[in-house]
């Protein structure tokens, strides 16, 4: 499928590993977090989750359904340990020109993300283009988080978007399967650290290397021509 660009009508981006260099410092959050408790899981696949939420993200690692308590324990260590980052944390390059872009096109520009209101303060802060930005989620206004598709939904409807008007930007295989529940066609940035064959293999109709790829590459992309009806 290929969107219509006389249809769209907005964007939504994901923001960890697609606008903000992050992933690779929640791998290591979430790393430390299960060692707390013991649980020794490989770095490289606590990787591969990122994009989860991290309720799901601790199943899918651990197997099965982990013990509230057990769960609740090393979603507040992770959310610790990463809230130290907060300083650290840089936009990739091209990140706020990207999103200045769509907006001068006339697209609502929606941060979906599934971070806490904290954080996501903190990612917008890193970002530094909220005169771009329509509106944004965080983790309270979504029941189950992705790969359901309860955040995007949740965007949308900030909004006032429907899906078939809109083009999600993200990078990861969750991100892809998150869009496509809701018939949102997906771009997807290696930034993250996922590889192009796996964002295609998951139904990313295009990938770029990173905002800034994007951004050269726009008139060529989903978010092309503005030739709206």
């Amino acid at each position: 499928m290929t969107k219509d660009s006389r249809s769209l009508r907005g964007v939504l981006f994901d923001v960890d590993g697609t606008l903000v260099d992050s992933n690779y410092l929640h791998t290591v959050a979430w790393w430390q977090a299960f060692r707390r408790l013991d649980y020794d899981i490989p770095m490289a696949n606590i990787h591969r989750a990122i994009g989860m939420g991290g309720d799901k993200l601790i199943g899918h690692l651990l197997g099965g359904d982990p013990e509230p308590e057990v769960e609740e324990k090393l979603d507040s260590s992770h959310g610790a340990i990463f809230s130290t980052s907060w300083p650290a944390l840089r936009a990739f390059d091209g990140a706020a020109d990207l999103l200045r872009a769509c907006a001068s096109r006339d697209l609502a520009v929606v941060l979906a993300s599934s971070a806490s209101e904290p954080e996501l303060q903190a990612l917008r802060q890193a970002i530094d283009a909220d005169d771009a930005i329509t509106s944004a989620t965080s983790s309270s206004d979504a029941e189950e988080s992705k790969p359901a598709p309860d955040i995007l939904q949740a965007a949308l409807d900030s909004a006032e978007l429907e899906a078939g008007a809109t083009v999600f930007v993200g990078d990861s295989v969750w991100d892809v399967k998150s869009a496509a529940a809701l018939g949102i066609p997906t771009i997807g940035l290696t930034c993250g650290g996922t590889s192009e064959a796996e964002l295609r293999d998951a139904g990313a109709e295009q990938v770029f290397e990173s905002p800034r790829d994007l951004l050269e590459n726009l008139q060529d992309s989903l978010l092309g021509p503005a030739q709206r009806a």
